[in-house]
């Protein structure tokens, strides 16, 4: 099984959630990204703001949106 990047930078995972259908909607002390459904509910999505994600907060991130490490790492992959 792959394994969540180590200290993956930012604009990379913030690129892998865009190509998972997110989009950006605000950026401060932490990043906040919104998926509209195709049942019309939205699912949102926050990290935190620093330049290097971890790998247990990106494993926490995609738990939370309902993301598969598996299409996480597809597209991580694509960036």
């Amino acid at each position: 099984m792959a394994k969540f990047p180590i200290d993956a930078p930012k604009r990379k995972v913030v690129r892998t959630f865009e190509i998972l259908g997110f989009r950006m909607v605000r950026e401060k002390e932490h990043i906040s990204m919104e998926r509209e459904n195709p049942d019309r509910t939205k699912t949102l999505l926050t990290m935190p703001n620093h330049p290097k994600i971890k790998t247990s907060t990106l494993r926490t991130i995609c738990t939370q949106a309902g993301i598969s490490r598996d299409n996480f790492l597809n597209a991580y992959e694509k960036t």
